[in-house]
């Protein structure tokens, strides 16, 4: 299910990234030991009483240019209103309201999207009283925060989750694979939607989807259905989106929680980028099944080893997604469309992979005899046995007698024996250790 979006937004130092982090918790922690991944994330995923949301911190979006503040004010406050269900309006309440935070507001006022005022360094109960001020907005009851505390974020998020909207989504049967195109702007993700669509003829239907700006095209292909989500809202409103490539990570966002399979689309031109990491990253994240896609690879000037030394910097570059395949083509003259689907149907059927629970316990076994644990001041991890508990990614939990004594190395050893023998290409895995609580 897609859920719904929270931006933080509010001129510069007010401590949007602050409080982002604290709603987020330790969330990102999970992914931050792998390495490759860019850790300054703008978006990550919060709960509250039940209810997931997705949430944005502006904060971490950095505009070049003239007037770099009011600029980077005025867009961030777009973004939220084209983007958010709910916006988080931060203001400082030590510096009280400013000609900024009036114009923000202004924009937000004209938006008619539910805003929460949160009222930041809010540290002492001397402080308490200075959020009055902020009545003024007209947004309703400012709730007073401290970042670097942590008193208030309960009311605030009791205030956001009030406001959540309660998604609908298409529903697709379980034999349709949902793909949706990724990647920063100008790496030719609307040409390659169109050569797609455009070579196989056979579209059914465009059918409205549930995020804002996105069409779902249905369409088959050698008897297999599937689901484009197209991201044709990243190129919307142009003047806001090619601005900063930060931002094509807003519009991907929904259309990675809808989908089975990710496409990342890489410039083949201009090579990789630090951005191409970001998006990537929220793939990786999501647990999505997800495959490279290089296009333009017919403007690139190539010899016989150029595809292998590209496919190398990709795997350089992107060290927390080894498991996924690079397909090179040309969205422009079709060169190589014809390998696309077909990896693209593979890595959607590894990510919905269950293993018999005696077949996992046979590979861990002897992966085990290869390689024993290691030991720690003297003890040793026992494996006692691994089961599979989820598909899309496959999730296995691995019960043992301690899970201190798990490393993350051998951890990544296990995972390597069982992508050696059940393949999962294209998909993450993911491993918990458990401690078995019936020791005999």
């Amino acid at each position: 299910m897609a859920r719904p979006v929270v931006a933080i937004v509010g001129r510069p130092n007010v401590g949007k990234s602050t409080i982002f982090n604290r709603i987020i918790g330790d969330r990102l922690a999970i992914v931050e030991d792998k390495p490759g991944i860019t850790r300054d994330r703008i978006y990550g995923i919060g709960e509250w009483n039940g209810k997931a949301f997705s949430i944005i911190d502006t904060g971490g979006i950095e505009i070049d240019g003239e007037d770099v503040i009011m600029k980077s004010i005025r867009m961030q406050a777009e973004l939220a209103i084209e983007e958010a269900d709910v916006i988080v309006f931060m203001c400082d309440a030590k510096a009280g309201i400013t000609q900024s935070d009036e114009e923000v507001a202004e924009m937000l006022y004209r938006s008619g999207k539910p805003i929460v005022v949160a009222v930041n360094k809010v540290d002492n109960i001397g402080r308490s009283e200075l959020i009055y001020e902020f009545y003024g907005f007209g947004f309703g009851d400012p709730i007073g925060v401290s970042g670097s505390h942590g008193t208030g974020v309960g009311d605030l998020l009791d205030a956001i989750v009030e406001k959540l909207p309660e998604l609908e989504e298409e529903t697709y049967d379980d034999d349709v694979i949902r793909v949706a195109l990724i990647g920063r702007p100008n790496v030719g993700k609307s040409s390659l939607v169109n050569a797609i669509l455009g070579e196989e003829r056979v579209i059914v239907s465009d059918v409205a989807g549930t995020t804002r700006d996105a069409i779902d095209t249905p369409f088959e292909k050698d008897g297999q259905r599937y689901v484009l989500i197209d991201t044709a809202g990243m190129r919307k409103r142009g003047k806001v989106y090619e601005t900063t490539e930060k931002y094509s990570v807003m519009r991907a966002m929904r259309a990675i929680e809808r989908a089975d399979v990710v496409l990342i689309v890489i410039n083949g031109e201009e090579g990789i980028i630090e951005q191409d990491k970001h998006i990537a990253g929220y793939a990786f994240e999501a647990g999505k099944a997800s495959l490279f896609v290089v296009n333009k690879w017919d403007v690139v000037d190539k010899t016989d080893k150029t595809m292998n030394e590209f496919e190398k910097k990709i795997r350089d570059h992107f060290l927390f997604m080894t498991y996924a395949p690079v397909v090179f083509l040309s969205a422009k003259t079709k060169q190589r469309l014809q390998k696309l689907l077909p990896v693209v149907q593979h890595v959607a059927q590894q990510h919905a992979l269950r293993i018999q629970t005696h077949l996992l316990n046979d590979v861990v076994s002897d992966a085990v005899a290869i390689n024993p644990p290691p030991t720690d001041k003297g003890r040793r991890m026992r494996i006692n046995y691994v089961t599979q508990v989820a598909v899309k990614p496959p999730t296995m939990v691995i019960f043992v007698n301690d899970p201190e004594l798990m490393h993350f190395s051998y951890e990544r050893y296990l995972e390597n024996k069982i992508r050696g023998a059940f393949d999962f290409e294209g998909t993450p895995i993911r491993i918990f250790t458990r401690k078995k609580s019936d020791e005999s």
